[in-house]
């Protein structure tokens, strides 16, 4: 069976711990047990979040006193790939003897009038007191939006459209390399391949690439068991099953399990016969055999 995995953020980091590198090693390697147990016997693609990463680096980048210019995003998400993919990959060889891994920097192509220029939406970053934010919108020309009482950066987060890497992937899995690709949406770049200046949703990046893959399963692995009928509420509920109009009838939230649901929606109807399963990181092995998790499949 082909797997692409896509880690959420909590594979790397968990809401209110340290940037520290010790930290997301660890989480790293308890990410790795689920993964390996998906490894047996499958083809396994792995993508993966880098949103604290690339908001580290870019507010560094801003205030380094030695640069005239910030990094740009594009950079610094190709920078963010290759750490996060050399601690995926390195763990991955020591559970799993024997295995080839290999973590390939990945392009995703995005439409230069993708409507989403018009509307950066994306947060990057720490969140700003009013009289900072001013500050840096004058510096850097940042779009900045209100979220809470605080103020935080906020880019472009267009449609993925393609993956150049796409061919030489497939090359590798078909050759029995387990793969790390597409790490935080890929990299943003025009048909030209210049960079631009976005973030691609890593969720809708890994339904591309498991639908171009031709994957059998689709795993959105996050912190949560499932999806959750009336979340927030009294009688919020698992849901084992759903079909992806079900599914989009929900209205989930756009920051959390919302670009989760889109994904496996957009995998399930273009893989008819395929699935896509929503559940958390410990418990792969149920995904898998159908007995954890919200499983997505088209009519």
């Amino acid at each position: 069976m082909r797997i692409v995995a896509a880690l959420g953020g909590n594979a790397l980091l968990r809401r209110g711990e340290p940037l520290e590198a010790s930290v997301q090693i660890g989480h790293v390697r308890e990410a790795v047990r689920g993964l390996a147990a998906a490894a047996t016997g499958n083809e396994l693609v792995i993508t993966h979040g880098n949103g604290p990463q690339v908001g580290l680096l870019a507010v560094e980048s801003a205030s380094d006193p030695a640069l005239s210019t910030p990094y740009p995003l594009d950079a610094l998400g190709a920078q963010t790939q290759g750490m996060i993919g050399y601690w995926l990959a390195r763990e991955l060889r020591r559970a799993l003897p024997g295995r080839e891994v290999v973590a390939v920097l990945t392009e995703t192509i995005v439409a230069p009038d993708d409507p989403a220029f018009a509307n950066p939406t994306k947060f990057v970053g720490r969140a700003y007191p009013a009289p900072e934010a001013a500050r840096m919108r004058a510096e850097h020309g940042w779009a900045l939006r209100r979220d809470g009482s605080a103020w935080r950066r906020v880019v472009p987060s267009p449609e993925p459209r393609d993956i150049v890497e796409l061919a030489t992937i497939t090359r590798l899995v078909d050759d029995g390399c387990m793969v790390i690709a597409a790490g935080g949406g890929g990299v943003p770049v025009g048909p030209d391949h210049q960079g631009v200046e976005a973030v691609v949703d890593k969720d809708l990046t890994a339904a591309l690439l498991a639908a171009r893959l031709k994957a059998d399963t689709l795993l959105l692995l996050t912190d949560v068991p499932a999806v959750m009928r009336d979340h927030g509420t009294v009688n919020a509920s698992p849901i084992a099953e759903i079909t992806p109009h079900r599914l989009r009838d929900l209205d989930l939230p756009d920051g959390s399990m919302g670009p989760k649901a889109e994904a496996a929606c957009r995998f399930a109807e273009q893989r008819r016969g395929a699935v896509a399963v929503i559940g958390s990181l410990t418990d792969v092995p149920a995904l898998l055999s159908g007995t954890a998790g919200t499983r997505i499949e088209a009519p």
